[in-house]
């Protein structure tokens, strides 16, 4: 399939600019593949799809302050750096992005935080906007991540940076509320619609919960520059899929229950470690895999996603899980009622 594909007409008052008050009470639009219906329903209403033996897989990635506001040594131009991934814990490497890249050189020092509380030098320039930090922090590691966690930002997608500010509550809100191995610079965003109360009354009724770790990085939301898909490189992210979980959702599996992805990461890490039996392999590692239609996926029968934007590497993985006519007919359908889209918008349940 082409880039050109998945466009489509997306009012910018459609974008969710914040979250709902309750987190199980967004809409929730419901794809049946085998009839082609769509119903219109609330994140809730999930309780009447699923019941006993029923598996959702989840990732608990836990999403971390990647946002770093800092100043340039004498000029004091302000600087706004994006932590992507730790290099090095002893010697305190970063891969980050900086903003505006023009005016960083490798030995260049930053300044973050009042009283210059951290200190980073630039040693090493990767890409046109890459490079890598060492920060220059003499105390104990745990002590360094804590002044991280003191200075950093929510890194909200640039979406919704540009339409407003980060604020105190997104803190809280742009995080899943099982989120617990800490590495991701975005959050698994279909996983945000569940509360407490709802997935405790998913138990109640039988289902169990599975866990995946899959670290989502900036690669979700980077533009695709090729037409034909086929040309197009992911950018690669840690997965972490232990023995419990495989053991869990196979089980589900061969015993023909309903098996449910919860986000498009959770859904390429699972078919990012697929045995020829079709079943769920243990794994350790990293994962570019780039889904698109068509796509014959192995392990989930169902998937609860987000409304995506336009041409964007979620949307075409969730084209291939629902068919590729149905999705554009429910993103049409969508817009003419006024769902909210993107990482706070509404809810899809595929089945």
């Amino acid at each position: 399939m082409k880039l050109s594909q998945f466009r489509y007409h997306l009012p910018s008052e459609l974008i969710a600019v914040r979250p709902v008050q309750n987190r199980d009470e967004s809409r929730l639009m419901v794809l049946n593949r085998k009839t082609q219906s769509i119903e219109h329903k609330t994140f809730k209403d999930i309780l009447d799809y699923f019941g006993d033996g029923d598996v959702f897989i989840l990732n608990n990635t836990k999403v971390f302050p990647a946002l770093l506001l800092g100043e340039k040594e004498k000029t004091g131009a302000k600087i706004t750096v994006f932590l992507l991934r730790e290099l090095n814990s002893e010697a305190r490497l970063w891969d980050v992005l900086v903003d505006p890249a023009r005016k960083i050189r490798i030995g260049n020092k930053l300044y973050f935080g009042d009283d210059d509380a951290l200190v980073a030098e630039v040693i090493d320039n990767t890409t046109s906007r890459g490079r890598t930090l060492r920060f220059l922090f003499d105390g104990p590691y745990d002590e360094f991540k804590r002044t991280i966690e003191m200075l950093g930002k929510t890194p909200l997608p640039e979406e919704l940076q540009r339409i407003r500010d980060i604020e105190p509550e997104d803190k809280e809100r742009y995080q899943t509320i099982y989120a617990k191995n800490e590495g991701a610079v975005a959050a698994p965003s279909a996983g945000l619609h569940f509360s407490r109360e709802l997935m405790k009354r998913l138990e109640l009724q039988g289902a169990a919960f599975a866990e995946v770790t899959l670290h989502a990085g900036l690669g979700n939301f980077r533009a695709i520059d090729v037409e034909d898909l086929t040309k197009y490189k992911m950018d690669s992210e840690e997965l972490i899929i232990e023995e419990e979980t495989a053991q869990l959702v196979n089980k589900s599996k061969d015993a023909r229950k309903k098996v449910c992805v919860v986000g498009t990461t959770t859904m390429k890490a699972i078919e990012s470690s697929v045995a020829i039996s079709g079943n769920l392999n243990p794994y350790k590692g990293w994962s570019n895999k780039f889904i698109f239609p068509p796509y014959e996926f192995s392990i989930a029968n169902s998937m609860i996603t987000n409304f995506h934007l336009p041409q964007s590497p979620m949307m075409m993985m969730v084209a291939a899980f629902a068919g590729y006519d149905l999705l554009i007919k429910a993103y049409k359908e969508a817009v003419a009622h006024k769902y909210r889209f993107f990482t706070y918008g509404d809810a899809m349940l595929i089945i």
